[in-house]
């Protein structure tokens, strides 16, 4: 007698895990945060692929932001004039508070990149999943 065992228990793989569609760019913009002492910083960066709810940015300089510090993050006045692939938060001229959720160091070949959760108004937040669900089964 042959008993074959199945392992029926999902692996993880390379599958995309995201919420929502994350959209290449080359956009110039800038971070503002406080540092511990309470000192204003600021930092140009450009914004590398954008989703609705966060954002990837490398930064032309290192800087130490760390993990969870709340930043604004601002498209550069003539990058928010191309709202063709920018979700709904950052369509609009102004500042976007985000958290800092991942900080990668730069090496020889990569700036540093920081990616950004954008803190979105709940309902709008509720809004965005309701689309994308009617996207799924359409």
């Amino acid at each position: 007698m042959n008993h074959i065992w199945t392992d029926h228990t999902r692996k993880p793989g390379n599958r995309n895990q995201r919420s929502t569609e994350r959209h290449p760019v080359a956009l110039p913009g800038r971070l503002t945060w406080k540092d511990q002492r309470g000192a204003t910083r600021f930092a140009t960066v450009v914004a590398r692929n954008v989703s609705d709810f966060g954002v990837y940015v490398e930064c032309h300089s290192p800087v130490t932001i760390p993990l969870y510090r709340l930043v604004q993050f601002q498209l550069e006045r003539e990058a928010s004039h191309d709202t063709g692939v920018l979700p709904g938060s950052l369509q609009h001229a102004g500042r976007v508070l985000s958290a800092v959720y991942r900080v990668s160091p730069p090496s020889s070949s990569k700036p540093q990149g920081l990616a950004l959760r954008l803190m979105i108004d709940p309902r709008r937040m509720a809004a965005a999943v309701e689309t994308l669900a009617a996207r799924a089964t359409a």
